[in-house]
């Protein structure tokens, strides 16, 4: 069994990619994690911005996070391709150029969420995106995401009303 991705691996996620300046999100239960909601998951899920010169700097990136890409990933991830699943690294990894629920990168960067230097998507991205995938695991998750969504729109608002 896979070891579930952790926060240790987030930060450094975070700091690889911030160095190569890929344009990138946390999405999925990943980025509902960063956001805190209470749950675990075997992997990492990056909306990544589907630019050429993007996926070359997270190439560049993913080799330096330990990744051993074959030369048919770097193509895949270079040229955008909408759905990547890495498990040739120090942790499993899917990168989404095209995730369901959510027409572009630019809106979903408009949107997003910095949490401790994380770049993740609004909760409401996360929850469209399980909701047009509509995976068995997904539907089942959403209640729950939504549940926390209501609990962190009220944290939202308490945080703002105490600056």
């Amino acid at each position: 069994m896979v070891a579930a991705f952790d926060y240790r691996q987030a930060v450094e996620v975070r700091d690889v990619l911030a160095r190569h300046g890929v344009r990138y999100l946390f999405i999925g239960k990943s980025g509902a994690i960063l956001l805190g909601y209470p749950d675990t998951t075997q992997d990492a899920d990056l909306f990544v911005d589907k630019e050429p010169e993007n996926g070359r700097a997270l190439v560049a990136a993913l080799v330096e996070l330990g990744f051993a890409l074959t030369d048919t990933q770097s193509a895949e991830i270079v040229e955008g391709k909408d759905f990547i699943q890495l498990k040739n690294g120090p942790f499993d990894l899917d990168l989404v150029f095209a995730p369901d629920g959510i027409e572009r990168f630019a809106d979903a960067w408009a949107r997003r969420v910095e949490v401790e230097g994380f770049p993740v998507c609004h909760l409401d991205d996360i929850i469209a995106s399980k909701t047009a995938a509509g995976r068995v695991r997904d539907r089942e998750s959403l209640p729950r995401l939504r549940a926390f969504r209501e609990y962190w729109i009220q944290q939202q608002r308490a945080d703002r009303q105490e600056r």
